[in-house]
């Protein structure tokens, strides 16, 4: 294992020389060009043999007997490491699934100036779909994204977590497959986005003790279509040095854990967009928590800064810190779960409401929910429906919810989506105000009319057709 180790690490080194393409994240990457050191050991001149056809490892021509004990002695201590050390690697099986869930508190400066502040929550499912004999593991994922501005003044601790923070909008959900190798290097189409860091953490291929260091390349990678009009995923390329910190504290858990620091200062070339990075200076500093069982990181936690320095002259900074973990929770029994709410709803005669099993979860569906025309003002009845549904909810704690929100074919499809978004937000924090689930376990999505249950062309469809779904998320 640890030759195949070895030869990996030297050629997921070549993949990413530092070049002035460039853009910003973290999670996973390697490749597989040929390493030029590779060659230099392949054709390395051979020392010649002794008399009798004895190999002297040293090349000349004393007698090999003088040097058996040392060797003897070498290859003892190869097999048996320096107490404390380990070697690390990951650990990828067929079949298996996790869920991280990271979140990012983010100032943003334009032109030295705070604009606004925001905090970043960030769900990720990952499926190990095959691996192959020497260990390279395809891994599927999904990446949804969901965020919601925070009042400077509400910003408490270094984590500038609010205590009286609203739910999630909806912002964006990728796809993503990549090749991972057992020392983390990745393989990925450059058509994804996702993961934003790639190579991060990785190792070195051989035992380790608490101190020791190692280097090794990796980059980060952007999503610069909406901020920049960038279309293409945008590159950032690094070198991470790595210090091996022995044993650390992770929520009342021990890992091994390591220090993973990087900076970059680059001025790369021109890119096709409205704007475009002239200049760009960053720094990120992780602490990474490792689960050697499941040959994984159990949870990470950053400070970083992104400068860039803009085409038009401005300056933009993203200045803050991260965090995640891997989230253990069994699967759902979604068809169970959906049995039961079916009666819940039945028993306690809730009017317009359904449940279906979806992708993601179980969704209720409570149709001509009632708010004040074109407005998010809800009608003061529907808060004892939503009282039931309340209850209902309460019964699976472990869960996160999705608020989604619905209109009829009314107005322009921006002012449906708005709209639609604002109904969500006022129901989500309902529930919250009722204690069902804390803000950051609740995600507001508008749908606007894009997905009718009913034509349009009617009332009755036009008032089915304005409701409001609740998924219980299979997280």
């Amino acid at each position: 294992m640890k030759n195949e180790l070895s030869r990996r690490r030297a050629a997921g080194h070549q993949v990413f020389p530092r070049k002035t393409c460039h853009s910003t994240g973290n999670l996973l990457c390697r490749g597989s060009s040929t390493s030029p050191l590779l060659g230099e050991e392949l054709n390395r001149p051979k020392a010649p043999p002794l008399k009798g056809g004895v190999l002297n490892p040293f090349g000349t021509n004393k007698p090999a007997l003088a040097y058996l004990l040392p060797a003897a002695l070498g290859l003892l201590f190869g097999l048996f490491p320096p107490a404390g050390a380990e070697e690390f690697f990951y650990r990828q099986e067929a079949g298996d699934k996790y869920r991280i869930l990271s979140t990012v508190w983010e100032d943003v400066y334009i032109d030295y100036r705070l604009s606004h502040r925001a905090e970043i929550l960030n769900r990720i499912s990952v499926e190990v779909s095959d691996v192959t004999p020497d260990g390279m593991g395809l891994h599927r994922a999904v990446f949804q994204t969901s965020e919601r501005a925070t009042d400077a003044a509400a910003r408490t601790g270094a984590s500038g977590r609010s205590p009286n923070a609203r739910s999630f909008q909806w912002a964006r959900e990728y796809e993503s497959e990549f090749e991972r190798d057992p020392l983390g290097y990745i393989t990925i189409d450059s058509k994804y986005y996702m993961p934003v860091v790639r190579n991060v953490p990785v190792f070195p291929g051989r035992d380790l003790q608490a101190g020791e260091k190692w280097s090794a390349e990796g980059h980060e990678t952007h999503d610069f279509r909406d901020s920049f009009g960038i279309a293409e995923p945008y590159r950032i390329p690094f070198t991470a040095d790595y210090t091996f910190l022995g044993n650390r504290r992770w929520k009342g858990k021990t890992y091994p854990a390591f220090s993973v620091s990087y900076r970059i200062l680059s001025e790369p070339q021109a890119v096709r967009g409205r704007i475009w990075p002239q200049r760009i200076m960053g720094a990120s500093d992780q602490t990474v928590y490792w689960d050697k069982a499941l040959g994984r990181p159990a949870a990470y936690k950053e400070q970083f800064r992104m400068v860039f320095t803009l085409s038009d002259g401005r300056t933009v900074e993203y200045r803050g810190s991260a965090e995640a973990e891997i989230i253990e929770s069994p699967e759902m029994d979604k068809e169970k779960i959906a049995e039961e709410i079916t009666g819940e709803i039945n028993r306690m005669n809730i009017p317009n409401a359904s449940v279906r099993v979806v992708d993601e979860g179980i969704t209720i569906s409570l149709e001509n929910i009632r708010f004040q025309a074109d407005t998010a003002v809800m009608l003061p009845g529907e808060r004892e429906k939503l009282d039931k549904i309340a209850g209902i909810l309460s019964r699976y704690p472990d869960r996160d919810i999705l608020v989604g929100g619905h209109t009829a074919l009314a107005g322009t499809a921006e002012g449906r989506m708005r709209l639609s978004a604002e109904r969500a937000a006022v129901v989500a924090g309902y529930l919250i105000e009722k204690k069902v689930r804390s803000p950051e376990r609740v995600v507001v999505r508008g749908y606007g009319a894009e997905q009718p249950v009913a034509d349009n062309h009617s009332e009755e469809g036009k008032s089915r057709n304005r409701r409001v779904e609740i998924t219980i998320l299979e997280n």
